[in-house]
């Protein structure tokens, strides 16, 4: 962190270069309109008087409950302009959900939108740190008159009624700034936290290093604000360069990314395998039409076939780069580079960070073998919130002991194999679900699909592989066979899925990835008739 000054904030780090030489330049665009980055300073520096006004104090967290827009951008911006640390949730949770982020976070402050009021305003009757929430949206006002143990204000009144805050806090680089969830695949979502020094460490190794954004991009995003892939790609990234951001609230659905890009041209799309497979079934003319000035399309929170990326490279002669980071590292560690695509590769290490691939003894394997991949870079947090023993066992100064199993090859590229912990032993052979996936990817009929574990009526853990298909495919008994079939004839034969089960669609979790976790409850709860003896 030496290259960054001791007193260091990271929203005037992102603010104050655009405020001096670009303060006309459109900042934001989204369905309310455009704001410039002297309109955005403004409201930052509003909403950081707000908190003030509201007893907040630096260091404590502001829960935000925000859908993408203007008021996010600056309600994140003000929090940490005023030495808060952001907690960012999604706005389409349950009252359960919202209770136990209030609880866990502690957080006196927090920016609800009015869509989930309801379930924020149930959860919030019995918390116990809250003092203020800032309801923002149509609706806001009839929020705030039944508001309960706690002080409710309207956005649209109370902003305008506070007079700008001259100066950020003075905050040290190596100040707690912002938390990152984990996917909670295992147990309640826990925070990672994370220094101003940071994400500004990421900001200049992959964003402007690996992906040389520069002032005149135009970013947008399939993930949501409230995850840290898009607070990254479509909030922070855009900001450090002078760039502007394209938001929209609204479900990522195929059809709503290709009409939001036809609106805003972004030259930069930060999405998902998921959505991507949806958008090559759209109209390629569309497509290309509302891709005009695409020059990158960026990947990750699950793994990319790699015959989606070769087919949308062919078709609209835009790289896909794969990548992978986590809410330990902030951002993306290992990716792909522009002009140095590998398909079904994550990449080479970006500038900056180191990466290794351990065994079981602790040592680092041989290139071609797989192990535990560990990474290392300055951006590394200081550890889980109230997880002692996890912190100490994931993270070794700044190195990050992933769950993930990669191999690297001869040319230095990462390959990834799984989660450690979602590895299936098959007669007695471990299997990786990711392997047995990739082979089902490679029938023209699987859209997307989820390989777990179950037992038999013996006992013994088989392979299942849950399936969703692409139009125009009939789920039925005849397909199944067809599928394991084809599995057999790209795998070892007892690595196949012993049985196959049709969804229409698989479950995600709120960060956008399918939800491993809920399928092998599923994949239980069908199960148990069989071992019981049922039909």
């Amino acid at each position: 962190m030496s290259d960054y000054p001791e007193r260091f904030n990271l929203a005037s780090w992102l603010l104050d270069p655009n405020l001096a030489a670009r303060p006309g330049k459109v900042a934001v665009k989204s369905d309310a309109g455009e704001l410039t980055y002297a309109e955005v300073g403004d409201l930052a520096a509003r909403v950081q008087s707000l908190l003030a006004r509201l007893g907040h104090q630096h260091e404590q967290r502001v829960l935000l409950i925000l859908p993408d827009g203007p008021e996010f951008v600056a309600a994140w911006l003000g929090t940490v302009r005023a030495g808060g640390l952001f907690a960012m949730v999604n706005p389409r949770l349950t009252a359960e959900e919202y209770g136990y982020y209030l609880d866990y976070s502690r957080a006196p402050v927090a920016f609800v939108h009015s869509d989930a009021w309801s379930a924020f305003a149930t959860a919030a009757r019995s918390a116990r740190f809250l003092r203020a929430a800032v309801v923002v949206g149509p609706g806001a006002a009839a929020a705030v008159e039944s508001r309960g143990g706690y002080a409710a204000l309207d956005w649209a009144a109370a902003l305008p009624a506070e007079a700008p805050a001259k100066a950020p806090f003075d905050s040290h680089r190596d100040d707690l700034c912002g938390w990152l969830f984990t996917s909670g695949t295992s147990g309640k979502p826990k925070a990672a936290l994370h220094y101003h020094g940071d994400f500004a460490f990421n900001i200049d190794c992959y964003a402007k290093g690996v992906l040389q954004l520069r002032e005149s991009d135009v970013t947008m995003a399939v993930s949501k604000l409230f995850f840290g892939y898009a607070t990254g790609t479509n909030l922070m990234f855009p900001f450090a360069v002078g760039a502007t951001t394209a938001l929209f609230a609204e479900p990522s659905k195929p059809e709503a990314v290709l009409a939001h890009a036809q609106r805003h041209a972004p030259t930069l799309l930060a999405a998902v395998p998921t959505t991507l497979s949806g958008i090559l079934e759209l109209d390629p003319a569309r497509v290309a039409a509302a891709f005009r000035s695409l020059r990158l399309v960026l990947s990750a929170g699950e793994a990319l076939p790699p015959q989606l990326s070769i087919e949308f490279k062919k078709r609209f002669g835009v790289d896909i780069l794969d990548g992978i980071g986590s809410a330990e590292m902030f951002h993306i560690y290992i990716s792909n580079f522009p002009g140095d695509v590998v398909a079904g590769s994550l990449g080479r290490v970006v500038p900056g960070y180191r990466a290794c691939i351990v065994g079981a003894d602790g040592r680092e394997v041989a290139d071609g073998e797989v192990g535990t991949l560990q990474v290392s870079g300055p951006s590394a947090a200081m550890g889980y919130f109230q997880d002692a023993a996890k912190s100490r066992a994931t993270f070794k100064g700044d190195t990050c002991v992933s769950g993930d199993l990669f191999r690297r090859d001869g040319d230095g590229r990462f390959w990834y194999e799984g989660r450690a912990d979602d590895l299936l032993k098959v007669a007695g052979i471990w299997v990786a679900p990711r392997e047995v996936e990739e082979a089902l990817l490679g029938h023209p009929a699987v859209r997307e699909c989820c390989v777990v574990g179950v037992e038999d009526e013996r006992g013994l853990v088989q392979p299942l592989a849950w399936v969703a298909l692409h139009a125009g495919h009939e789920a039925a008994p005849a397909l199944a066979g067809v599928l394991i079939d084809h599995a057999k004839g790209r795998l070892s034969h007892w690595k196949a899925p012993r049985r196959v089960e049709f969804l229409p669609e698989l479950p995600r979790n709120d960060r956008g990835k399918i939800a491993r976790a809920e399928l092998k409850q599923l994949a239980r709860a069908r199960a148990a008739p069989r071992r019981a003896g049922a039909p």
